[in-house]
């Protein structure tokens, strides 16, 4: 089978991480001889937080207050992470969390070159922003209140959305604009098939 490589992007409450695991689990059945490799930026820099460096309490204090990392450290977060795990090449590769800034959008765009993935598709869900809103309220997590979700969102549009707009006009990349206003089933069924499996 063919490497599959999958870049998820989306509001917060799109239901990317979902979609991201649901996928995994579905190219694990596919292809069990190979790898999945999952890329989630976030879970990365949590276990960075918790080694001790000053590096570590320098992202822990930008992490807890919600703030904007400097592009170099999910950059590292993700690039050691790809050099650590990519053994063959041959690996599904899965991403959620990456380029969330206009400046890093190129250099994933070149590192997956350099990897040789091949139209790599650029998964965008679709959600309007008054159900990501509900869908946060509903959740029920610690910062899910109406002006921290407000706050994510316009931070959305400011500093992802160029990077999302980046990698549409991108030739080498695949764009797949995917319908999030549905159930979980629907979208992972509408993934599967714009992926071609």
């Amino acid at each position: 089978m063919k490497p599959i490589t999958a870049v998820f992007f989306g509001r917060s409450g799109s239901g990317k991480g979902t979609q991201a695991e649901l996928l995994i689990k579905k190219l694990k059945e596919l292809d069990p001889a190979n790898r999945v490799v999952y890329v989630e930026t976030g879970a990365e820099l949590r276990k960075m937080k918790a080694n001790g460096t000053h590096t570590a309490k320098l992202t822990a204090e930008i992490m807890d207050k919600g703030g904007l990392m400097p592009a170099s450290i999910p950059i590292w977060a993700w690039s050691n992470l790809l050099m650590s795990e990519v053994a063959t090449g041959k690996e599904h590769m899965v991403f959620d969390g990456v380029a969330r800034r206009a400046d890093e959008a190129p250099i994933l765009d070149q590192a997956l070159q350099f990897y040789a993935r091949e139209k790599p598709s650029i998964v965008f869900l679709d959600v309007p922003v008054p159900e990501v809103t509900d869908r946060l309220l509903k959740r029920g997590r610690h910062d899910d209140k109406h002006e921290k979700i407000a706050e994510r969102l316009r931070w959305f549009e400011t500093d992802v959305m160029p990077s999302v707009h980046y990698f549409k006009k991108s030739p080498t990349c695949r764009f797949l604009e995917i319908d999030g206003h549905q159930t979980v089933e629907k979208v992972h069924a509408d993934i599967l098939k714009a992926l071609g499996l």
